[in-house]
């Protein structure tokens, strides 16, 4: 059962966040980040726990990184998350049509582009927690494309809702994960655009492949979905550039039916190739993924779980 809200403070939280985003907007959105980045440093020395377990994950990831390289690492992802925040506010202030070339590099996007104008298969778009992930399905929308997102609400119902409308004003749709399966297998059936976060922790009922050397539990069902209706697998990201509201945004790979085909184990290839995309993009600068995030929370069966997983 979820654990009841308490109103009054959610709604304190929300007209918090709104007026801190008030405040924000007074001022050039880099100068922001730099606050963003100074309010992350902050985080990083007051919240032990998810700094502990951040270094864990780190250190388990990359055992070639010295004590001090672990520090300025954990301290750069706290940072990166309190700047995605910020950024998510100014979003729909910056980002359209005539202005996204001020704000994007486009770093191979060409052959995903053309898989959206195609408009007679339908499409899985896929990214993990790096970067700015939030800004990807903006993008899109505000080029024109339709795309739909799956989800996960925020717990405080006021500011999911004001979020939510910030995320949604281009276009973008974005379902709630719980109940989405009807809605997302009509989409593919129809020819459109699927995207979602690929790099959760799916349970006990997930399937494990590797991630940085070590078996993580990962969803099935987008292999599953890619599978019935035969729509290929992009992988994408958006790393921010120079600690600003600037990102190169591109394509790390591309899953096609006649490559799954070939495989004995489909759904496992599939799984296992966008999985190692994922793990692709954050190594080329580790320093901007969600280390706090419990992503080998669930261990194999036999196998004891580890401090801070």
């Amino acid at each position: 059962m979820s654990k009841k809200r308490n109103d009054f403070f959610d709604r304190l939280v929300y007209f918090t966040l709104r007026l801190v985003a008030g405040v924000l907007h007074c001022f050039p959105v880099n100068v922001d980040l730099r606050t963003a980045r100074f309010l992350g440093d902050c985080l990083y020395t007051c919240d032990r726990k998810h700094r502990m377990r951040a270094m864990a994950n780190l250190a388990r990831c990359f055992p070639h990184m010295t004590e001090p390289e672990l520090k300025i690492m954990t301290r750069r992802s706290v940072q990166h998350l309190v700047m995605l925040g910020c950024e998510v506010l100014f979003t729909t202030r910056l980002i359209r049509i005539d202005t996204f070339s001020r704000y994007f590099e486009l770093t191979q996007f060409q052959p995903a582009l053309r898989l959206m104008l195609q408009r007679n298969q339908g499409l899985i778009m896929l990214t993990g927690h790096y970067g700015n992930w939030e800004v990807l399905g903006y993008l899109l929308a505000a080029l024109g494309f339709e795309t739909t997102s799956v989800a996960r609400p925020l717990d405080n119902a006021y500011v999911n809702k004001w979020l939510l409308g910030v995320r949604q004003k281009q276009g973008q749709r974005i379902i709630d994960k719980k109940g989405a399966s009807s809605e997302v297998t009509d989409i593919l059936a129809n020819g459109g655009v699927v995207a979602f976060i690929a790099d959760q922790n799916a349970g006990t009922k997930g399937i494990f492949v590797d991630f940085f050397g070590r078996m993580a539990s990962t969803y099935k069902s987008i292999g599953l979905l890619a599978m019935e209706y035969r729509v290929p697998v992009v992988i994408g990201f958006a790393s921010r550039i120079n600690n600003n509201f600037h990102f190169q945004v591109g394509v790390q790979d591309i899953i096609w039916p006649e490559q799954w085909d070939q495989e004995e184990d489909s759904l496992r290839y599939i799984t296992q190739r966008y999985t190692k995309a994922i793990e692709d993009i954050i190594r080329a600068d580790p320093g901007q993924y969600l280390w706090v995030h419990r992503r080998w929370k669930t261990r194999p069966r036999g196998e004891v779980a580890q401090q801070y997983d």
